[in-house]
């Protein structure tokens, strides 16, 4: 069996997150504090104890959950899974890009924790509270969301953010256009359409400031070669070269997250199961929709991390 280790992001997010890992392992408390003191903020107890709306600021969301999967790989490695040995390839959902990117040694947990904080605030301020929109169009092919998409825009950014699954794709945007997209996609034959709840439109032009504000921030930060290769979100292939990571980061702040075909391409590389390492378990539910005879195991609980630790070890 040929394994791949994913990272959540953002939406996985929760109060209580990483707790009992830390109060399980002394390892993973170290690798909270460790991002505390990368950040200058006492993260950890924000995750769990809340509130629960400043943590799902975006800020705070990203670095935490990268927190919760590393803390949960430190975890393993220390009782003898090795993602050398044990995966063939490592992907992480958007900002698990980054997670996936410090398990595999690229970037080091504080490096990946400030990235993040900036990421999230970049991101965040990109576009003014009330222009951007995202949402879920659920039921349509991406090649239909895409044709939705752009007869929406009439001028505006509208274009696909998230290709999660079969028949669930987000699209970004400004908010008229967006809410334009809601309307055709509804007349298109979408089971539903609705607008998301989020903060910002990612994974779309209006992020061009923030690409910016990454490129300059990830030019400072060294990046190593990863132990297996990193599934890029955008570019749907895997990659070793630091330069083409470096790239590859700073184009997915604008670019559709290409998750569906991500988990085609491990699937079509020989990979049977995906664990899930850290806080919930949206990429295991996506699995199941996207690719048969591939299995998704979410490992975030000390339970889930001895079973995975039975079964690799």
């Amino acid at each position: 069996m040929t394994n791949a280790f994913t990272f959540p992001g953002q939406g996985s997010q929760a109060v209580g997150m990483g707790k009992a890992l830390a109060d399980a392992y002394p390892t993973a408390a170290r690798v909270f504090a460790e991002v505390d003191e990368a950040l200058g903020q006492k993260l950890s107890q924000l995750m769990w104890d809340g509130p629960e709306a400043e943590l799902t600021l975006t800020e705070n969301a990203q670095p935490a959950l990268m927190a919760v999967s590393l803390a949960a790989m430190r975890v393993l490695e220390e009782k003898g899974v090795s993602l050398a040995r044990d995966a063939a390839f490592v992907a992480g959902h958007s900002l698990g890009e980054y997670s996936a990117l410090a398990a595999a040694g690229s970037l080091t947990i504080a490096d990946a924790a400030r990235l993040l904080k900036i990421r999230g605030r970049a991101m965040q301020a990109a576009v003014p509270v009330g222009e951007g929109a995202m949402a879920a169009l659920l039921g349509l092919s991406f090649d239909d969301a895409v044709a939705v998409a752009a007869e929406a825009a009439q001028g505006e950014v509208c274009q696909a953010a998230n290709d999660n699954a079969d028949g669930q794709v987000v699209v970004s945007g400004a908010k008229a256009a967006i809410e334009r997209a809601v309307e055709i996609a509804k007349g298109r034959g979408a089971k539903r359409a609705m607008l998301l709840n989020v903060s910002a439109p990612f994974h779309c032009a209006l992020m061009q400031p923030a690409a910016d504000a990454m490129a300059e921030a990830l030019a400072k930060v060294t990046i190593a070669r990863p132990v297996v290769p990193v599934v890029s979100n955008v570019a749907v292939a895997g990659i070793s070269d630091p330069d083409e990571i470096r790239k590859r980061l700073v184009e997915q702040v604008t670019g559709t997250v290409r998750w569906r075909e991500s988990v085609r391409f491990l699937a079509a590389h020989g990979v049977t199961r995906l664990y899930e390492i850290g806080s919930g378990k949206v990429l295991t539910g996506l699995v199941k929709r996207i690719v048969e005879g591939v299995e998704g195991v979410a490992v975030n609980t000390p339970d889930d991390i001895e079973k995975m630790v039975v079964a690799l070890v």
